[in-house]
């Protein structure tokens, strides 16, 4: 390939800038998807790689016709997969469906006729020839706009600048994930977490690794009682909670053999916590979680469980907890 391999730019949780600087950011809808960095190289070929840079194009045969969109333009570009429920909302659990399918283009194929997807564009860092990394946020949006890429399979939403209360109340009121708050003179910081980009979600969750479970009783015997999880910070795998809730039948029984497979005799987190019966797992598995708030400890209080994340790495789901964490 002819194009730089760039990894995405990342946001960092926050919340709203002040009121003061308000027309000094834009404003996005924050998606609830995978993410792609997009390369055209101008021939009429498209390659997609995942955040971790895994070339995930075969999963998605459906966007293939975006690589003459361009014409013989090459261009790197950056961008959300998504697939959408009735509401025309994103449902990462029906995206599931289609991730991990790199390997597999026939039933990629088969799945992309009955959960299609459809990827949002929000950034453009390489364009005919020239890299557009340094340009501020402001120029390099003008010029994804200028691009016209909307079809049945990808489209460019707009970004409003300005007005950023209003907008997250927007996206609260119609049940989506959140907002991305983007600085306008902010240049594209490739693989940096950066305070340019702020993400706020409109329910407080976190990734987490799973690190082990207790059996279940009653109707869930043989199966995972609760998920015993944790986070990395400063190296360490620290314990933070179990979940107990927030999954169907069906989704306890495929944790299940994730499971099973993954057992090992060695408890993962840096200490072992106070839990009878716990079996241990490698520390591989990661999956998002709500809750209501942390204890002074790190301890999720009322924790949830929200989905499995086979597009994150377990090194992904870190945390800032206090010294004396459990």
């Amino acid at each position: 390939m002819s194009l730089p391999l760039i990894p995405p730019m990342l946001a960092t949780p926050g919340t709203l800038p002040p009121a003061a600087q308000d027309a000094r950011w834009a404003y996005e809808t924050k998606q609830d998807g995978q993410r792609a960095v997009v390369y055209l190289e101008g021939d009429g070929s498209v390659l997609l790689r995942a955040r971790s840079g895994e070339d995930i194009t075969a999963a998605y045969p459906e966007l293939r016709p975006l690589g003459g969109a361009l014409g013989a333009t090459p261009a790197v570009l950056d961008g959300e997969i998504l697939a959408l429920d009735e509401q025309e909302r994103s449902d990462f659990q029906l995206l599931q469906s289609r991730m991990g399918l790199a390997h597999a283009p026939g039933r990629a194929a088969r799945m992309a006729a009955t959960v299609p997807v459809h990827l949002v564009l929000f950034d453009v860092l390489h364009l005919a020839g020239r890299s557009l990394l340094t340009l501020p946020y402001v120029r390099r949006r003008g010029r994804l706009e200028e691009l016209g890429l909307d079809s049945t399979f990808w489209s460019t939403p707009a970004a409003l600048v300005g007005h950023g209360a209003e907008a997250l109340r927007a996206t609260r009121e119609h049940g989506l994930e959140g907002l991305v708050c983007k600085r306008l003179d902010s240049v594209y910081e490739p693989g940096v977490r950066s305070r340019a980009w702020i993400k706020i979600r409109n329910m407080r969750s976190e990734d987490v690794i799973v690190g082990g479970w207790v059996p279940g009783k009653g109707r869930l015997t043989g199966l995972p009682g609760a998920v015993l999880v944790g986070q990395r910070t400063a190296g360490r795998l620290r314990y933070v909670g179990g979940v107990g809730t927030g999954w169907s039948e069906d989704e306890r029984t495929r944790l299940a053999a994730l499971l099973r497979a993954a057992e090992t005799d060695v408890c993962p987190f840096d200490t072992v916590p106070a839990v009878a019966g716990a079996h241990w797992v490698l520390p591989r598995l990661v999956g998002e979680v709500r809750y209501s708030t942390r204890t002074r400890a790190g301890m999720l209080r009322q924790p949830s469980w929200l989905r499995l994340r086979p597009d994150l790495a377990p090194e992904e789901a870190a945390a800032e907890l206090p010294d004396d964490g459990v």
